[in-house]
C-alpha cells in the first residue's frame, strides 16, 4: 500500500476530511477526531489526515490537562490485541493503536505499535510520524533507531538512514546485522548514483553481486512497472536460474509470482505463491491474500473476453460469476482456518455466506466479526438483514437500533441502517415508526433509494 495525497482521496472522504479540519479550527475536537478516524478507516494511507488527527489528539489532551510524553499509558488489553492483529493485519493494528492514541497521544507503546504496523504496511511517512515522537522521548533506544532506519530506507531517505546506522555502529561496531545493512544501503546509494559496486547477499538484500551495468539495469527493471513481454520473460528467466540454484528461497519465488502477475500469467503466479507457502511451511495471511487477488484478477480478465451480446455469452458470464463467488467463499474459509482469530476474515466469510443465502453460517461468522471494532457496525447491519430474512424481525430491529446508537455521524452507512430499520418495522406492522425512519433519511438525502416516494405517499395519504 502507498501513502496518498489529498488529490488521490475519493470525494466523499475528502469532504469528511474538510469537515474535520473545520471542526479542528473551531476547537470542536471530539468531532474532529471522530471524522478523521472515520476517514482513515477507509483511507489508511491518507497521510495529511493522519497528521491532522495527531494534531487534534494533542490539542484535546492539552485541553484536558494531559501532559505530553507520558510513557506506557493506555489500555494494555487494547495494545495486546493490536500486537496480535499485527501478525496478520497491519492496517487493523494501526486502527487499534490510534484508539489508544485517542486516549493519550503520548502513549509510547501505542506509537511503537503504530510504527511497526505502518512499516509492515509500507506506510513509511505514517511510521515516521510516530517514530520521531518515540525517538525524541527515548533517543538511546537502539530498536527505535533501527525502525527509523527502515522507515527512511522505505522513503528513499538514504542519507538519513545511513547516518542513523553509522551512529548505531559507533556503540556496536562489530554488529554483523548492522554492518550488512549499511553495506546494502551504501550499495543502493551507489546504484542510484550510477556506480555498481559489490553487494553481498543476505536476508532482504540482493542475492547476486552486481558486476556490470547490464545486471544493474536488470535489477531496476524488476522493480518498476514493466509491460514489455520480452523484458518480463527475460526477468522471469533470470529469476528461474536463481530458483534452480536455491529452490527454497521464498524471496525468489515471490519475485517470480509478481513478475508473472505483471504478465497476466495468473496460473503460473498462483503456483509460485503456493510454492512460497510450501517452502515456508506456514499459511502466511499476506501470501494467501495475494493468491486470492490473483485469482480474482484472473476472473476479471476472463470476463472481458466474453461476448455478452449473445445468449451464449450471457450464460458464460453467469457461470463465471457463480464460479467466482464459489471460489471467494472457499478462499475465505481457507484464510479463516489459517488465522482463526482474524475477525476481518470472519466478517468477509460471513458476508459471503450471506450473499450465498447460507444464513445460519452467515450469522455464526458475523456474530464473531462484530467484536472487531472496525467492522462492528457493518457486521451488525448484516446480522440484522440475516435475521430479517429468517423472519426474526424483532431481533433484526434490535440489532439495527443497537448499530445506529454507535454511529456518530449520519453518513451513507447510517442511512442504510435506518432504511433497513424502516423496512423491518414496516414488516412488523408498525407503519408510524417505520415512516419516521424514512423521514430521517428524507431530511438529509431525498434521492436515497425510494425514500422520496415512500414519504410523499405517506403525506398524500394524510390528506
Amino acid at each position: 500500500m502507498a501513502e496518498k495525497t489529498l488529490v488521490e482521496i475519493p470525494v466523499a472522504q475528502r469532504e469528511l476530511f474538510d469537515k474535520g479540519l473545520a471542526a479542528l479550527q473551531k476547537n470542536n475536537l471530539d468531532y474532529a477526531v471522530t471524522l478523521f478516524v472515520q476517514v482513515l478507516k477507509l483511507e489508511p494511507g491518507f497521510y495529511e489526515c493522519r497528521e491532522a488527527l495527531r494534531a487534534a489528539q494533542h490539542k484535546r489532551a492539552g485541553n484536558r490537562g494531559g501532559g505530553l510524553f507520558k510513557k506506557w499509558l493506555g489500555s494494555a488489553n487494547t495494545l495486546t490485541s493490536g500486537r496480535l492483529a499485527l501478525r496478520s493485519n497491519p492496517l487493523e493494528a494501526i486502527l487499534i493503536a490510534e484508539e489508544a492514541l485517542n486516549q493519550d497521544p503520548s502513549n509510547m507503546q501505542a506509537h511503537d505499535l503504530l510504527a511497526d504496523a505502518a512499516l509492515q504496511a509500507h506506510l513509511p511517512k505514517t511510521a515516521l510520524l510516530s517514530l520521531e515522537v518515540a525517538f525524541k522521548s527515548s533517543p538511546s533506544d537502539r530498536k527505535l533507531a533501527e525502525k527509523l532506519v527502515e522507515a527512511h530506507t522505505q522513503l528513499g531517505n538514504q542519507a538519513r538512514a545511513e547516518k542513523l546506522l553509522r551512529d548505531l555502529l559507533v556503540g556496536d561496531p562489530g554488529n554483523p546485522a548492522l554492518n550488512e545493512r549499511l553495506k546494502n544501503l551504501l550499495a543502493l546509494r551507489t546504484l542510484k548514483e550510477g556506480g555498481y559496486e559489490q553487494l553481498s547477499s543476505g536476508t532482504g538484500s540482493y542475492r547476486d553481486v552486481l558486476r556490470d551495468k547490464e545486471q544493474a539495469k536488470s535489477l531496476e527493471q524488476e522493480h518498476r512497472e514493466v509491460k514489455d513481454v520480452d523484458v518480463l520473460e527475460r526477468l522471469i528467466a533470470e529469476q528461474e536460474v536463481l530458483r534452480v540454484a536455491d529452490p527454497a528461497n521464498p524471496r525468489v519465488l515471490r519475485t517470480l509470482a509478481d513478475l508473472c502477475l505483471k504478465k497476466s500469467d495468473f496460473d503460473r503466479a498462483i503456483g509460485y505463491f503456493e510454492a512460497v507457502l510450501s517452502v515456508t511451511g506456514m499459511n502466511d495471511p499476506l501470501i494467501l491474500q495475494c493468491i486470492r487477488d490473483a485469482r480474482v484478477a484472473q476472473f476479471g480478465a476472463t470476463e472481458k473476453t466474453l461476448d455478452t451480446q449473445t445468449e451464449d455469452g450471457q450464460k458464460d458470464l453467469e457461470s463465471l460469476r457463480a464460479q467466482r463467488q464459489d471460489y471467494l467463499l472457499e478462499d475465505a474459509k481457507r484464510r479463516a482456518e489459517a488465522t482463526p482469530t482474524d475477525l476481518l476474515v470472519r466478517f468477509e466469510l460471513g458476508e459471503l455466506h450471506f450473499k450465498a443465502g447460507r444464513l445460519g453460517e452467515a450469522i455464526a461468522e458475523l456474530q464473531k466479526a462484530q467484536n472487531n471494532p472496525n467492522r462492528r457496525i457493518a457486521a451488525m447491519g448484516l446480522l440484522a438483514r440475516a435475521f430479517f430474512q429468517r423472519g426474526m424481525n424483532d431481533m433484526a430491529a434490535r440489532k439495527l437500533q443497537e448499530a445506529l446508537k454507535e454511529k456518530p455521524v449520519f453518513d451513507d452507512e447510517a442511512k442504510d441502517l435506518t432504511y433497513h430499520l424502516g423496512t423491518v418495522l414496516e414488516k412488523m406492522n408498525r407503519p408510524q415508526e417505520a415512516i419516521e425512519q424514512f423521514k430521517l433519511i428524507y431530511e438529509q438525502d431525498i434521492a436515497y433509494r425510494d425514500v422520496m416516494a415512500r414519504v410523499d405517499q405517506y403525506y398524500a395519504s394524510q390528506g
